[in-house]
């Protein structure tokens, strides 16, 4: 089956996405980040999505395990690392890998739990993807209207409260990159 996203459809953002419920039936859902809509793998709260940090930590250690076991790393494997590598801007290799571990789940833990109060009274939170998208994206320099250009569902929030939650990851990533310094 196949579905029109609309004139105003983005590739690689505002991608179709079919789960079939029944041989008749069919329900087709847009993606689009920018708006937090994902499909419905993503309405599952025992989802955990991971930054690049976290992915670079957890192939590094599963790789070390496989050199001790005198196990071969696939290409796949190496290459995806080498991504996640490249793309990770939270790494210090002074720092043992728990100590990372440790600072990266605080860090989603602290942005998982972020909580703001609008004036008229509703609470806001980060979807697990901006908390992902923030930790892969947030340099010492990130300014807000950087943030919310790249993230653009962050413009639902207050700039003070989106200034917030940069200090918070600024804070985690001088720990992690000062270390031994």
């Amino acid at each position: 089956m196949s579905s029109y996203a609309g004139p105003n459809a983005q590739p690689g953002r505002d991608q179709p996405v079919s789960n079939q419920q029944s041989k008749t039936t069919s329900i087709t859902a847009v993606e689009n980040a920018a708006e937090l809509s994902f499909g419905p793998d993503f309405g599952e709260k025992d989802i955990q999505i991971l930054s690049n940090a976290q992915v670079a930590v957890i192939l590094q250690m599963s790789a070390q395990s496989a050199l001790m076991r005198d196990e071969e790393l696939h290409d796949v494997y190496r290459k995806t690392q080498k991504y996640a590598e490249r793309f990770n801007t939270m790494k210090n290799p002074e720092k043992e890998h728990q100590e990372l571990v440790d600072e990266l789940d605080n860090l989603q833990g602290a942005l998982t739990t972020f909580r703001k109060e609008t004036e008229d009274g509703k609470v806001m939170e980060l979807h697990g993807f901006e908390v992902a998208a923030l930790m892969n994206l947030v340099a010492t320099d990130t300014m807000v209207e950087e943030a919310v250009a790249l993230i653009p569902s962050l413009s639902r929030f207050p700039e003070s409260a989106v200034d917030e939650i940069l200090d918070l990851i600024r804070s985690t990533m001088i720990r992690i990159v000062s270390y031994g310094s």
